[in-house]
């Protein structure tokens, strides 16, 4: 079903990324939002990704520009001929992309060991362009157990094209409408005053932070981040003296949102570095 791959678990999604990632004609930088939340996408959507254009150029999907993102898949062709980094291909049944994951600490050793060839993985990374040639430089990467995951990390992926495909649909009549408001103003000698968009604030009434930020403070800390195993969800709770119950439900959703990843277990989180 797909050609020269090895990925067997989702022959039922044929077709490869669900659907074209991308219009016939490019983004263009101006036009594009970005986003350095960590996003599930396939291989086939990197592969038909297009470029923001220039001096920092980045990888634009579906109109919107991503620096990290998370993917599941099949380990191919791992190369350990170097001391300081692992080299390896990732098929996830819609086509292959290189990997490159740095092995700077014994951690880092530790995590690449339970990778051979012919392990499924979900990993997490940024992506890059290296002579013309798409790459990953992966943060994080741990085999799969459960398949189930692999079936979930698809749904993600037709979620996140959805949603972004009704914002910009929604954004285009928007414009329409504003600028036929506007012309009818000028029509008319009438001045149209629009209401300003209000900035969320990140705390309650009291002007003490949400959760969600205390938490994100917490693992950014330089005494976190230099914990390559991530902080477990006790000491978290502990440190900020919140229930744990508390906890999971906030840890849960800025996992969905892409802003923590789990690390050697479902109870170690470390932030994702923008």
């Amino acid at each position: 079903m797909f050609s020269n791959s090895q990925f067997e678990p989702n022959s039922a999604f044929s077709g490869g990324g669900f659907m074209s990632s991308q219009p016939s004609q490019p983004y263009e930088s101006s036009s594009s939002s970005t986003t350095k939340g960590l996003v599930p996408v396939t291989v086939k959507q990197i592969n038909e990704s297009s470029h923001s254009g220039g001096e920092k150029s980045g990888i634009v999907i579906n109109g919107i520009e991503l620096t990290n993102v998370s993917l599941v898949g099949l380990v191919c062709d791992k190369d350990v001929s170097k001391v300081t980094e692992v080299r390896f291909t990732l098929d996830d049944g819609t086509g292959r992309i290189d990997c490159k994951r740095w092995v700077n600490e014994s951690f880092d050793a530790r995590e690449m060991e339970s990778v051979q060839d012919g392990t499924y993985v979900r990993l997490n990374g940024h992506l890059k362009t290296f002579q013309g040639n798409k790459q990953l430089l992966v943060f994080s990467v741990r085999p799969i157990v459960d398949f189930n995951e692999v079936t979930f990390h698809y749904i993600e992926c037709i979620h996140f094209y959805s949603k972004n495909s009704e914002s910009q649909l929604g954004q285009q009549v928007g414009d329409v409408t504003q600028s036929h408001t506007v012309n009818s103003s000028v029509n008319t000698n009438q001045a149209t005053t629009l209401n300003p968009v209000m900035p969320t604030q990140n705390s309650d009434g009291n002007g003490r932070k949400n959760l969600d930020d205390m938490i994100l403070d917490y693992l950014k800390q330089p005494a976190c981040t230099a914990r390559q195993q991530g902080i477990h969800l006790d000491e978290i709770a502990q440190q900020l003296k919140v229930p744990k119950n508390k906890l999971e439900g906030v840890i849960q959703s800025l996992e969905g949102d892409g802003l923590i990843y789990s690390t050697i277990d479902e109870y170690h989180f470390k932030h994702v570095e923008l």
